[in-house]
């Protein structure tokens, strides 16, 4: 694991593990670039997340373990910012930090990823929804506010998954990721969630690559031993498939590394 740009702190509400027991587990797996991107502040579904107050919290922690640690890894700043429209906040995305990662968890008001409110998907046409939030995906990436596309298809956590291809369901979406400039992050956490798949599937990196759109990588650690787990086989396929640089950023300014 060279580069893992996805990963949380206890700010969020639903973390474990002070931010130097991660930054040792990604140290201790020879990560060099190590970016921490816990969920913005919004007015929406606010438990599962820092407050607006705590961003100067947040930012103080990580430049300071940035510092504590400048001789043995890199350490970004960044943060995840929910894309829900009416909720964005220009507060989070005026702060001075390296990336932003825009992520879809919502679709209108329901937090389709939450175990509390699975039930909804019984009420529910599945491609219906599966055609909604890669509409939704559509529409942040012509939002120009983002720099990563987090976890291309999280919808699939649940193992709820469409009876159209998905690949047609998702080609619009990444003509505008494409189009917009934008990397797409191969993200390990779905490997531990029901789904058992990395964050997009293979079928869907396979036209990420076509369409020759870069990518990042993220442990979404939620858990100090998180950090990295799976980030082995998700490079090795991302070399299989063609890929051998993946995205950093300094101050928001893109760059290639070689994996």
């Amino acid at each position: 694991m060279k580069v893992d740009l996805h990963n949380h702190t206890t700010l969020c509400n639903h973390a474990t593990g002070e931010i130097d027991e991660y930054i040792k587990q990604a140290i201790k797996l020879n990560c060099e670039i190590y970016g921490i991107s816990d969920h913005a502040p919004m007015k929406y579904d606010e438990a599962y997340r820092m407050s607006f107050a705590q961003m100067n919290l947040y930012e103080s922690m990580v430049l300071k373990a940035k510092e504590d640690f400048k001789d043995k890894i890199k350490i970004l700043l960044g943060y995840e910012v929910d894309f829900l429209e009416g909720f964005i906040d220009e507060r989070v995305l005026a702060r001075d930090v390296d990336y932003f990662i825009g992520s879809v968890h919502f679709i209108g008001g329901w937090g389709f990823d939450n175990p509390e409110f699975i039930g909804e998907y019984s009420n529910k046409n599945i491609d219906d929804i599966w055609r909604e939030y890669f509409a939704c995906i559509k529409q942040l990436a012509k939002c120009g506010k983002f720099d990563i596309v987090g976890h291309f298809d999280l919808m699939k956590l649940f193992n709820f998954m469409p009876k159209t291809d998905i690949r047609i369901l998702a080609k619009d979406a990444i003509k505008e990721i494409k189009k917009a400039n934008l990397a797409l992050e191969i993200n390990s956490a779905g490997l531990r969630k029901p789904a058992a798949e990395q964050y997009p599937s293979v079928e869907l990196l396979e036209l990420v690559y076509e369409a020759q759109i870069p990518i990042s990588f993220g442990s979404d650690a939620h858990d100090p031993l998180q950090v990295g787990a799976d980030n082995g086989l998700c490079e090795n396929l991302a070399r299989k498939m063609g890929f051998n640089k993946c995205v950093s950023y300094e101050k928001r300014d893109r760059y290639f590394v070689k994996f």
